[in-house]
């Protein structure tokens, strides 16, 4: 019986990684209101980004400005709803 990896069980690789190597992860052992934190950071960015992009008009935009507009989308709701994931497992039960 093989024995769990305390590594993949501490540190959670962001689900947005292009890499087979964990080169961004998720604390699953800090404060989950930290982690918290960071989600809701990532989630106003891109509620923010998606705010000024409502108010903009397509026409001013490069073609080319799309597919980088939703890549910085796609990793900050990704990465926001990765941390939400691990903050609500850590949360007390009393506070769900």
């Amino acid at each position: 019986m093989n024995a769990p990896d305390p590594m993949t069980d501490r540190y959670r690789t962001l689900k947005s990684s292009y890499s087979e190597t964990a080169v961004l992860v998720i604390d699953t052992e800090a404060d989950p209101f930290e982690i918290l934190d960071a989600a809701r950071q990532r989630v106003r960015a891109a509620s923010g980004l998606l705010e000024t992009l409502y108010c903009l008009c397509f026409k001013q935009a490069d073609a080319s400005d799309i597919p980088n507009i939703v890549s910085a989308l796609y990793l900050l709701t990704q990465d926001g709803n990765d941390l939400l994931d691990i903050a609500r497992q850590r949360l007390p039960k009393t506070t769900r």
